[in-house]
Parts: structure tokens; sequence; C-alpha cells
């Protein structure tokens, strides 16, 4: 019997604590043809990883986050309330879950730890890269019975289930789509890094204090980007609100944010193109987006169309309501964990006898 002990969130939900821990890859080499000694990357498990008589692991699950995020993000009651308690979804005394800080987020490598710009470029071809290393080489995970991530770890979803297709068994990305960034999302995309690389501050990545100006303005567009009209007008329904809420929510981004990482991470984005893996891709794929995801807008058509390359592929939008959090519904699992279960139902593996 697998002994969990539970921690608790202000709401009064509880769920299992995570075991914390840190991979080293000595030598990481970036598509780009960089390289760096030393590759750090930051993990959180909760449960016991289960292999059948074979050896292959039978319950992992990974989860990534989005861009700016970490793993911390997913043990919040809306979440790891929702899921990782048992009977619910991903019961940890089942399963064995793996939230990661993806390179250049939370507590893994990235250039505030004092590269600044003369860290590696990386993409997200890179992030699923050195995060198949670290399942194998630092966890012990051969075979993953199911991959999801949410906005940036929701295009990684589609991206590890196509270049990995014998590694997992299900794929649910959340909040994204099957095509390479282009249209507005590019062009969010490139005001948030030309307002930091454009303010005199930034002095090439070696400033001393943050840019503000261009840090300020590349927030702005971050949060027009993640923006919920409904939710927001009930919140901010006057003018004065309005002010008060953004003030607030710009104050607190200003505290927590750098420039340089946030101009990586918004940067990694470039080379994400999954169209050529779609076909490559075996296992059951569940894409999930909200109609209020002012990101990946529904009248694009192109989650529709991506689906349908994906032989065992189904998409499913959400109705905007009073529940659904813009961008951030892909957070919220309450909304879309029955969907989950189906999910795991229809994936479930032909042979899995359990070893230990």
């Amino acid at each position: 019997m697998v002994m969990l002990r539970l921690v608790s969130d202000p709401s009064g939900t509880s769920w299992p604590a995570p075991a914390r821990g840190t991979f080293e890859i000595s030598d990481f080499r970036f598509a780009n043809g960089e390289r760096l000694d030393g590759l750090r990357l930051h993990y959180q498990t909760v449960g016991r990883l289960r292999v059948d008589d074979r050896g292959r692991a039978t319950n992992a699950v990974l989860i990534m986050h989005g861009t700016g995020g970490s793993s911390d993000q997913f043990f919040r009651d809306i979440f790891a309330g929702e899921l990782f308690n048992p009977g619910q979804p991903l019961d940890a005394s089942k399963h064995f879950i793996i939230v990661r800080d993806g390179i250049g987020h939370g507590a893994s490598s990235k250039p505030s730890d004092g590269l600044r710009a003369r860290f590696p470029r990386y993409g997200y071809r890179d992030m699923v890269r050195a995060d198949h290393q670290l399942l194998t080489e630092g966890l012990g995970v051969n075979h993953l019975r199911l991959v999801m991530g949410t906005s940036m770890g929701g295009m990684q979803s589609w991206l590890w289930a196509g270049m990995y297709p014998d590694f997992v068994d299900a794929a649910m990305p959340l909040a994204s789509l099957p095509t390479q960034i282009a249209g507005r999302n590019r062009m969010s995309r490139k005001m948030i890094i030309d307002a930091i690389q454009e303010d005199p501050g930034y002095d090439g990545g070696e400033y001393t204090e943050q840019p503000v100006q261009g840090l300020k303005a590349a927030l702005n567009v971050l949060t027009w980007m993640s923006s919920v009209p409904l939710l927001w007008q009930h919140e901010a329904p006057d003018r004065d609100a309005a002010d008060e809420f953004l003030d607030k929510r710009m104050a607190n981004s200003l505290q927590t944010t750098d420039a340089n990482d946030l101009l990586y991470q918004v940067s990694s984005s470039a080379d994400y193109d999954p169209r050529p893996l779609l076909k490559n891709i075996t296992a059951p794929l569940l894409a999930i987006n909200s109609a209020d995801d002012q990101v990946n807008p529904p009248e694009l058509g192109i989650l529709e169309e991506g689906i349908k390359e994906v032989r065992r592929g189904r998409a499913v939008v959400l109705p905007i309501s009073e529940a659904t959090r813009g961008h951030g519904t892909h957070t919220y699992a309450a909304l879309w964990k029955d969907e989950l279960v189906r999910l795991l139902d229809e994936s479930q593996p032909l042979y899995s006898p359990l070893r230990k």
C-alpha cells in the first residue's frame, strides 16, 4: 500500500504532498548547436512508479506547465484537489505523477541564474528532449500512461505524442493548437520580444536593474492575451475597478518577472510546428480548448482541421460559461476531468500485469 501524506490549501482542499528533486544533464546539446554544462531540471512527483512483468512502466503521468509557469501551479485546489485524491482521475495511490519545471522556468536552469542573454537559446523540442532524459535517465520511466499539459505544455504534448509515439498510451493537450505559432499569437509574442529588447535599459540582456518600461509593455501584452472578458467584466464592472484591477495585476507581475527569462520563454515557441508529426501519433489524443480562449480563438478552425490528421484524435471546445476562465480554463480541472476519465478508459493498455 502507498502511504500518502496530505497537504492542504487555504480553501480546505487536500491532496498528496509531492516529493521534490533535481536532475542534472552534464552536457546538454541544444538543437541550434549551443550547449550547456549542467542543465538542471527541477521536478516534483506524487505516488510510486509501477512496472509490469516486462519491466515497462504502467502508471507514469507527465504534466507540463505553460509559458512562465512552473510545477507549483498544479498543486492547487483547482487542479490537484480535483485530480490527485482517492477516487479521482489521477488518484495518486494508483498513478506516478511527474510535474517538472521546463527549461527556463521555475527552479530549472534559466537565464536569470547568471548567464543572462548568454544562456543558450532553447526551443520546445529542446524542452521535450530534456524531459525525455529526465524520465528515462533520472526517474527510470520508460513509458507514460499519459502525457498532458497546459498552454505551452499542451503544445509540448502534441510534440511528445509525435516525437515518441511508442512512449505514450494517451495524450491530452489543453489550450493549444496543432500548428506553428502564427497570426495574432505570433504578433503578440513579437510585441513582447520587441518591447523588452528595445528598452535602452535592457542593455543587451546585461542590465543591473529590470528594464521596467519594456517589461511593463511586455506584461501588458501578456495580460491582453490571457484576458477573460466575461469574468473580468464581473470583477471590474466600472472604470475605477478596472484601473485598480490592472494596476494590482501589473504590480504583482513586475515583482516576480525577469526580463531575460520572459524573453527566452516567449521566444522558445519559434520552433513549434507539430504538423509534420501528426500522422505519427498512434496513441489516443484528446485536445481540449475553451471558447473564450483569447490565445486560441475557436473561430480559427485550426484545432478542428489538425485533429483530422490524428488517427485516434478527438477535440473538445468547452462553451463559454460563468465557470470558464479563458486561456486559464486549462487549469480548472473540474471543467474537463470527465473528458480525462473517458480518455483514460479509451486508452487502457491491452497488457499490464504488475510486477511491483
